[in-house]
């Protein structure tokens, strides 16, 4: 079976160049990584601009594996290539990698990709899939593929702890901003040539270009030939952010949040129109101990049950009785400081026992929770009650709780 993960986007509040600085600093070798032993440059593209810099680099793996499992696969180090690809034009960073030992019984492929956020550019985001598919491994899948899992997620949970480690040794250097990429200057000639040519156009029509070309000469980058900006790579605006979830979802392992996503973008591409809240997929693989395939059955389930019923319209259908609205002296009013809403229930202005006579419970209970759901900020689900009570009732309750303390206090005596 294959295992695979996604990460969510997990943002960077710092520049896309100063965060390649900070991830140039684990190579050769990294010693917050200890399985991560060496990694040798196998290869190395730079085009005459300097954009683009492909490096491919072998990396040199200890794995924790036991030793008999080592012994019996005839290998102490594990070796992987990795291919990262560098545009500094569109400010990405593009890593693909996958295992050269035993890769006729095992496939591991990962890709990796480092963008700058669509909203903020002096912002990053990273994000993360993967894909593992053992063949046969000596009659040891199952524990090949536990220990890889294990190994995986561990080194997932210090990605970005690591990043952010050599981020403040750059700061300690004084390396706080790193330049954009620019284009290069033109050569001396080329200068001399395009500067005649602009005097000329200028004098000819009576008009200085010396500004101009200062201008388009100068250390700021330089847009497109075609005049058009340039794209902003990033994430779009139906990616699942690792902040998010840690928010409003809760703390989730980093296969329990792979787990969540692939199935919410399973349902993206499936289902057509509106799917599920991110917690209520949350609660089913929740009940199936996040196994996508079990949760994904009973989701569809529901989803098919709820279609059947029109479970999604009985709100738009649904319209309050007359007696109600003429009688009930009570409502939802806005909410409190604390962002909870704000239900007002007047007492003893109001028959409730006729209602309930008139009308029964569920088409009271109905009345009064229909209007209260709409969802409340996440840091308030608990509604907030007031209750208003004329004077009169007030006393009658003042004087019951007292003589209920006397007798209280009379029978300890």
């Amino acid at each position: 079976m294959v295992q695979k993960y996604q990460s969510p986007v997990r943002v960077y509040k710092h520049p896309f160049e100063l965060i390649m600085a900070a991830y140039e600093r684990r190579f050769p070798t990294c010693p917050l990584i200890p399985m991560f032993v060496d990694s040798d440059t196998v290869n190395e593209f730079r085009s005459e601009d300097g954009a683009i810099h492909v490096i491919e680099r072998r990396c040199k793996l200890d794995i924790d594996a036991p030793r008999l499992l080592k012994k019996i696969a005839g290998v102490d180090y594990v070796y992987f290539v990795q291919k990262n690809s560098l545009n500094s034009r569109e400010r990405t960073l593009h890593i693909e990698a996958h295992n050269e030992t035993f890769s006729n019984r095992v496939i591991i492929n990962e890709h990796c990709c480092y963008s700058v956020h669509p909203e903020n550019e002096d912002w990053t985001c990273f994000e993360q899939s993967a894909s593992l598919d053992i063949k046969s491994f000596f009659g040891f899948e199952s524990t090949v593929e536990k220990i890889a899992m294990k190994q995986y997620t561990s080194n997932i949970k210090k990605g970005k702890e690591i990043i952010e480690y050599y981020l403040r040794q750059l700061e300690e250097e004084g390396i706080t901003f790193v330049p954009r990429w620019t284009p290069p200057a033109l050569a001396p000639s080329s200068d001399a040539a395009a500067s005649s040519c602009k005097k000329q156009a200028a004098s000819s029509a009576g008009v200085d270009a010396e500004p101009a070309l200062k201008d388009g000469l100068s250390g700021e980058p330089l847009s497109n030939p075609s005049g058009a900006p340039e794209p902003v790579a990033g994430p779009p605006d139906d990616k699942l952010d690792a902040d998010y979830i840690k928010r409003y979802l809760g703390d989730l392992t980093p296969l329990q949040e792979s787990c969540l996503i692939r199935l919410r973008q399973w349902l993206q591409e499936t289902h057509k129109g509106k799917i599920p809240k991110d917690e209520h997929i949350l609660r089913f693989l929740r009940a199936r101990d996040f196994n996508i395939d079990k949760a994904r059955e009973v989701l569809c389930q529901s989803l098919t049950w709820r279609k059947q019923h029109q479970v999604d319209y009985i709100l738009d259908s649904w319209h309050a009785p007359q007696v109600l609205q003429d009688y009930y002296a009570g409502g939802w009013h806005h909410h409190d400081k604390d962002g909870r809403p704000l239900y007002v229930l007047r007492l003893g202005q109001m028959d409730t026992k006729g209602l309930v006579r008139a009308l029964g419970e569920e088409a009271l209970l109905r009345y009064v929770s229909v209007p209260g759901c709409g969802d409340p900020p996440p840091q308030a689900r608990v509604p907030l009650f007031l209750v208003r009570r004329p004077a009169r009732t007030a006393q009658k309750l003042q004087q019951r709780a007292r003589s209920g303390r006397n007798g209280f206090h009379g029978a300890q005596a």
